[in-house]
This record gives structure tokens, sequence and C-alpha cells, in this order.
């Protein structure tokens, strides 16, 4: 009997054991999950060039910074991809699963993003100071003629709660306010510019890569507002492994001119 459950248990145990070397299986393979802004905005522009260059094959996992740290920690990922301050990102980890961050993580940037203010096009209000737009954000303003746009109530549309786009606005211009209890909260960047082009009452803030990217200059206009800005990063443990390195000097060096604006 016993002989029989081993025969049994043989083929499962080695599917686990074949998974578990699947993360290291190719040493030329860059694993990166986290900020869909870096995703979108530095590495798939410049994916091709970079595999063409140096020979590493870049897997892409977009699930928003908080979830990329999590699972650097936890060994899922060479490095992962950051669009707020490292002390923020490991803050913000730890609020949500009690994971503490080593002590040798390391924050890498590659340049910096600037975070847009965005309106239906129809929308006539072009310029909103950082206390209307907490107001706005906040829910302590409800209408849009409360700062001078036309009379209807005001939709703030942002993204999920592992987003660095949000913290980092909710930090900066809600000085850590909740956003309202009536806020429409979607699951990625591109449904947030979707969701304001398809409501005239709508307001979100998004980065300025996304704005870029085919079709959506269209569907929003930009607000004139104070100017906030972030640093785009990998996170590693330790310093960089000689992979991790090509893509961080690819992306610092030539590859710059491939990095969405």
């Amino acid at each position: 009997m016993g002989k029989i459950l081993k025969i049994l248990l043989f083929p499962l145990t080695l599917i686990m054991f074949l998974t578990s070397l699947s993360f290291d299986v190719r040493a030329d393979e860059v694993r990166l999950h986290g900020s869909t802004t870096v995703q979108k905005r530095v590495m798939e522009p410049g994916k091709d060039a970079l595999e063409k260059t140096t020979g590493i094959k870049l897997i892409l996992i977009g699930n928003g910074t908080g979830n990329g740290l999590e699972d650097l920690v936890e060994g899922k990922c060479h490095a992962s991809m950051a669009s707020e301050e490292l002390a923020d990102a490991v803050a913000s980890m730890k609020a949500a699963t009690g994971l503490d961050a080593p002590p040798d993580i390391k924050g890498n940037t590659i340049t910096s993003d600037v975070i847009k203010v965005i309106v239906h096009p129809s929308n006539p209000v072009t310029k909103l100071s950082k206390e209307q737009l907490k107001g706005l954000h906040s829910g302590k303003i409800t209408n849009w003629k409360e700062v001078g746009g036309a009379d209807m109530p005001v939709i703030v549309v942002t993204s999920h709660l592992g987003s660095a786009t949000k913290k980092v606005f909710q930090k900066t211009i809600m000085d850590g306010e909740p956003y309202s209890r009536e806020a429409i909260e979607v699951e990625t960047t591109r449904k947030e510019v979707d969701t304001v082009n398809f409501f005239p009452e709508g307001i979100g803030a998004v980065s300025q890569g996304f704005i870029s990217l085919p079709g959506n200059k269209e569907k929003v206009k930009v607000v004139e507002t104070v100017e906030i800005s972030r640093p785009l990063m990998l996170i590693t443990k330790g310093s960089p492994s000689p992979d991790v390195k090509k893509v961080l000097d690819f992306f610092t060096g030539e590859g710059k001119q491939y990095i969405k604006e």
C-alpha cells in the first residue's frame, strides 16, 4: 500500500518541484511586478529594444506598487516596479499585509513622473487650486459651480487601493484625507480615463504617461494644477542582480528615448 501511494504521489511531487524551479529556470529572464505606470510608461515602450540589446526577456505583471512589493518580499519576482517614494511603498505594504520589508531593500530610480488632473472634455473648468482639488476629491465640494464650472454634481473617479498614483495624490493634495464615499473606484488607470470620459461630471488623477497613450488625449482634458510629481523606480532586495542592473542601465542610458513622456 505504501509503495502504491508513493507511485500515485510521485507525479504531484514532480509537478510541485518543477513549479518551484520555474522562477529561476531562465538566467536571462527578469520578472518585474508592480506599478502599471512604470509598466506602461517605461518597460513596455522599451521592452523590444531592451531584449534585443541585452538578451534579457522581460516578464511584466502590472498589479500595483503595493502588490508588486509584496511579491518581491515573497520571492515571486526579481524586482518590483514602484511609482512612489520607497518609504511610502514600504509603509503601504505593511499597512495592507502586515509584511515587513527586508532591511536591505533598495529603491533604484529610473525617472520621474507627473500626475495630471483630468476632467471630461466638455467641462469648462481649466484651473484648480490645491484646496479646490482637496475639496472636490474629499466630497466637501459637491457641485462644479462651486469652482467656476457648470451646475452639475461632481463625480470622483479613482484607482484601486493598491495604486501608488492614488496614494501619492491623497498624500500630496488631500493631506491624507479620505476620498469621497461616493467616489467610483476602478481597477486600472485605463479604466479611470475611460470612466472620466463617460461622465461629463467626472474628475480623476492619472500619470501623464497614460494621457499620452494613443486615443487617450481625445478622451479627457487636463486641468492646470500645482505640480504633482513622484519617482518611477525598481525596488530590489539588496543591490540589483546583474540582469536587473542591465535593465536599469538600459533605461537610464540609451533606453531613455523609449520612456513615454
